[in-house]
């Protein structure tokens, strides 16, 4: 894969449309990236991915925020990315997902996502040649060219030491997790995730079964009621099981027994609560017979008073019809006085005329009274219109007042609606200007801190200079004396040797036990441990010496980056320049503050000029109506007050006089109703006391007095019946319960004794009923027992093949997952990924060993953790000056470096290799540099001259000045507040 194009528009920090070209980039084979911190280097590698992927690495992917804060609204977001990938050259164009304003009303819009691919040249077969627009079919045919997924992409293309330096110095669990993402082990995991799961659930049948066998024994010890022994239990659920059996058998002996003797028992007493039944009602029948005897008198005397009601009782309807009849005749003489009086209080004479008079004057009264309606009815109508002409002459003035008012407050309103007006677009103003301004007090805040920290920037850099000619006098010195040990022992390694010749002992060079003329040396010689301190006292200046570099080196960085930010400016102008501007800012923001009220302000005072024009003219259109109708009402009210006045004579007004003649009318009627009514009641009265008379002397009464003292309600007559037949039934019934056969020959003196006897039967069926009790207990128990040890029997044959089971299934799977009898604690997974790792170690040895001059070489290990954590993810270096594998964590900061880059290269080709990959021709770096001294600085640019020279193209991403250096190629990102730019530069 070799890049050649790539365009950003409105894409992180870049508003405009920037163009980077990977093909004048690569002339040379190795270019620099280089700019402020926050500039956009990193987007630009970004922008990469998310045109091959629709994805950004790292954190910044998850935010999901790409498009530019400063871009132009009408700017889309973009990423145009031109390469060529197994002889295929393409270019993508995609745009992410972002929210827009919308280009008609206000309001913002989601812009969908987007992306095409088009082929420069002939497609490959099976692809369509007009290229593709949908976002998964992009996403399948590249990966299928890049032959790898994202994760992997970011890993071998954007090399990231960060990473793979903390991948160095992490545990088993981090490298794990790393390895997965690059290697696709899921397989694998699927596999110890299905045994994990298929124990799971056999653990979850085991434990049912186990639950089962504990439950149906706690039941079965529940039910016998004793605990079961530790051992031998189904021993002794047969032994219990036999012994309730016995127990069952007698107790339903003795129950037998006890109920036949609670029968016998109930018998007798039966006998004798029939005996004493006998008896009681033969005493009972005497006695009734008794009562029934002393009242003979007393029901006579009954009889006799039934016979006089019953009598009584067919005069009294005549004699009620009487008594009526004498009221209505009362009530008649009173309505009729009544009547006469009326007629006289309305100033007519009704005294001694007949019936037929009375009704005369009353028509005459009425056809008076009718040819005075219509008079009538328009006398209401008069009353109505007056009504209406009041309320509409009050509807006139309060519509004048209104009106008044209203015009009154329109005169005020003008004014007022230009004033806010006028202050409204003053704020608005202020709040357009308040975001140029804000911005501009930051711009000044940067630049001022920039100047503050300026003096103290360089201070520090003059400072690291004399620190690092101290650290260099100090390494020089320390290899110095380093080299100064190695030769003299060199030179006196015969004397050291000699030293050690014993008398007899063979020699460690010739094997002679002869030592005829041993060396001697006149210096003293160096001890093995004093040169190790050497070198280790040159190791410890070499590491200050490095640290020293990049410190200075990071401190030189940020003076030329706060220099380049001033650009000659001053901290007393800038300051000055910061306190103008903030004072503008709160001047604008202050102004800006009004601007939501005031506008608020001025469309309220709109809608009220609008409202009381409308009001105003809405009240003199009801003036004039109102007038207009008053005028018509008043003409019809005085032409129908002329012909009121002529009809209502003497009265108030016609309905009063009508109403008057209509009422004398009705009383005239009313008088002869009344004489009419005396006349019939006088003459039913008469004929109803001839009628009485004769049923009196009928039923044997001389009086109307005596025949009332006979009368008795239906209810008293009802009760001495009832008492009549009661005493008749009572007796009857006493002899016929005398006769009765069983009962002959039995006084009513006799006497039975129950008592003893009921006792006696109580406390056998007690007896019975103990024994019956205590034989359902047995039987249920035996019962119950029975049933629970079949159960358990099934339920122990069944727990045993899965106990079994369960044991060859858990061996097995912590074996798998790197427990149990695995011996190095590497699951089945991280056994896969071990051999990535080595051959990953493999390929980066190559590297390490050419960086580090031959000193370092990778080395894997798959020995199990500490304390039996899991192993086989193991990676330390081998130190070939001292012959011992180190861990990684040993490592100096430089070092570190280089075995990050050498692991980060060699993981490259391994991934590269396993996928089945395009062959990768452009690969970027990222920091890292600045922890290397000059010496291994030149080794690792040798090496990425190798890349170089293999045709790869390499982009470094640094900070280094010295880079900037030995790079003639860069590519700068320069930052403003208008957005990032980038700049080639050849020299």
């Amino acid at each position: 894969m070799r890049l050649h194009r790539l365009e950003v528009e409105a894409f992180g920090p870049y508003a405009q449309r920037e163009t980077v070209d990977f093909d004048a980039l690569g002339a040379d084979g190795l270019f620099l990236l280089h700019g402020d911190t926050g500039a956009g280097k990193t987007t630009l590698l970004d922008a990469i991915a998310f045109a091959l992927f629709g994805v950004v690495p790292g954190a910044r992917g998850d935010v999901k925020r790409l498009r530019c804060d400063l871009a132009e609204p009408e700017r889309h977001t973009e990423v145009v990315l031109e390469l060529t990938v197994q002889g295929q050259r393409l270019r993508i164009v995609r745009s992410p997902e972002y929210a827009r304003p919308k280009k008609r009303g206000a309001g913002v819009t989601t812009q969908q996502a987007r992306v095409s691919l088009t082929w420069i040249g002939e497609p490959p077969a099976g692809l369509p040649p007009d290229g593709l627009i949908r976002i998964d079919e992009v996403a399948r045919t590249v990966e299928r060219l890049l032959g790898m997924t994202a994760a992997q992409f970011f890993q071998v293309v954007l090399l990231p030491q960060g990473e793979f330096a903390k991948f160095l110095r992490s545990d088993t669990t981090e490298r794990e997790k790393l390895l997965e993402r690059l290697f696709g082990t899921e397989r694998f995991s699927d596999v110890e995730r299905w045994f994990a799961e298929l124990r799971a659930e056999r653990g979850r049948a085991l434990e049912k079964k186990q639950l089962e066998v504990r439950e149906l024994l706690a039941r079965y010890a529940q039910e016998a009621q004793q605990e079961p022994p530790e051992d031998g239990q189904a021993e002794w659920v047969d032994a219990l099981l036999a012994e309730v059996a016995a127990r069952a058998e007698v107790v339903e002996t003795e129950a037998a027994q006890a109920r036949s003797a609670a029968a016998t028992a109930d018998v007798v007493v039966r006998e004798a609560e029939e005996a004493a039944e006998k008896v009681r009602r033969v005493r009972t029948a005497h006695t009734r017979l008794a009562q029934i005897a002393d009242q003979a008198g007393e029901r006579a005397e009954w009889a006799e008073e039934i016979a006089a009601a019953r009598r009584a009782g067919a005069v009294a309807p005549e004699v009620e019809l009487l008594e009526r009849r004498t009221g209505e005749l009362a009530d008649a003489q009173v309505i009729e006085a009544d009547r006469t009086r009326d007629v006289a209080e309305m100033g007519f004479d009704a005294v001694g005329l007949a019936v037929a008079d009375l009704r005369e004057r009353a028509g005459s009264l009425r056809e008076e009274a009718g040819a005075l309606a219509e008079l009538a009815a328009e006398a209401r109508q008069q009353q109505i219109d007056e009504q209406h002409r009041a309320e509409r002459n009050k509807a006139a003035e309060e519509a004048a007042r209104r009106a008044t008012e209203f015009a009154e407050q329109l005169k005020e309103l003008p004014e007022r609606l230009t004033a806010a007006r006028s202050a409204a677009v003053s704020a608005g103003e202020a709040a357009a200007k308040l975001d140029g301004a804000g911005a501009r007090v930051e711009e000044l805040a940067v630049l001022a801190k920039a100047a503050e920290e300026l003096p103290a920037a360089e201070a520090r850099v003059e400072r690291g200079e004399v620190k690092l000619r101290e650290a260099v006098d100090a390494h020089q010195a320390a290899r110095q004396r380093r080299l100064d040990l190695r030769e003299r022992r060199l030179e006196g390694m015969a004397a050291e040797l000699a030293s050690g010749l014993a008398e007899g002992a063979p020699c460690p060079v010739c094997g002679s036990a002869d030592h005829p003329a041993p060396a001697n040396h006149e210096a003293r010689l160096v001890d093995p441990a004093e040169e190790r301190a050497a070198e280790e006292a040159e190791q410890q200046a070499s590491t200050m010496r490095q640290r020293v570099v990049s410190a200075l080196e990071e401190v030189k960085a940020r003076a030329e980056a706060l220099r380049e930010r001033l650009d000659g400016r001053t901290a007393e102008s800038v300051a000055a320049k910061l306190a103008e501007a903030r004072a503008v800012a709160a001047e604008l923001a202050e102004r800006a503050r009004h601007q939501d009220r005031l506008t608020r302000q001025v469309t309220d005072l709109e809608q009220q000029v609008e409202k009381l024009g409308e009001r105003h003219r809405l009240a003199e259109r009801a003036v004039t109506e109102a007038t207009g109708e008053v005028r018509a009402l008043e003409e019809r009210l005085a032409e129908r007050e002329q012909r009121l006045r002529a009809g209502r004579g003497e009265f108030p007004d016609v309905p009063a006089r009508r109403q008057h003649l209509l009422t004398v009318a009705g009383a005239f009627d009313q008088t002869a109703e009344a004489r009419t009514a005396l006349a019939g009641a006088e003459s039913r009265l008469a004929e109803q006391r001839d009628l009485v008379e004769i049923s009196l002397h009928a039923k044997g009464f001389s009086t109307l007095e005596q025949m009332r003292a006979a009368v008795r309600s239906d209810e008293q007559v009802a009760k001495l019946e009832q008492g009549l037949a009661e005493a008749e039934a009572m007796a009857a019934g006493a002899r016929e319960l005398l006769a009765q056969p069983e009962l002959f020959g039995i006084s009513p003196d006799d006497v039975v004794e129950v008592a003893p006897k009921a006792e006696a039967a109580k406390v056998a069926r007690a007896r019975a009923d103990t024994a019956y009790a205590a034989q359902q207990s047995v039987t249920a128990q035996h019962r119950e027992l029975a049933k629970l040890a079949g159960r358990m029997g099934k339920a122990l044959t069944e727990l045993a093949p899965v106990e079994e089971e369960y044991a060859e299934l858990r061996a097995l799977s912590e074996v798998v997952n790197g427990r149990g009898q695995n011996a190095r604690k590497m699951s089945l997974r991280s056994y896969v990924l071990a051999a990535r790792l080595e051959e990953v170690a493999l390929a980066a040895t190559a590297r390490l060993r050419t960086m580090s001059q031959g000193r370092y070489s990778f080395v894997h290990s798959d020995a199990a953790g500490a304390r039996g954590t899991r192993g086989g993810l193991g990676l330390d270096v081998l130190d070939d000056y001292s012959g011992a594998v180190r861990p990684a964590k040993t490592l100096s900061g430089g070092e570190s470096f280089l075995a990050s880059l050498s692991l980060a290269l060699g993981l490259a080709d391994v991934v590269a290799g396993e996928t089945g990959g395009a062959l990768l021709d452009t690969l970027f770096v990222d920091e890292g540099f600045g922890t290397l001294d000059a010496e291994t600085l030149d080794v690792v640019m040798n090496i990425l001259d190798e890349l170089r020279a293999g045709g790869r193209v390499v982009g470094l991403v640094s900070h280094v000045e010295e880079l900037r250096q030995r790079i003639p190629t860069r590519l700068r990102v320069r930052k403003a507040r208008t957005g990032s730019t980038v700049e080639l530069s050849m020299a």
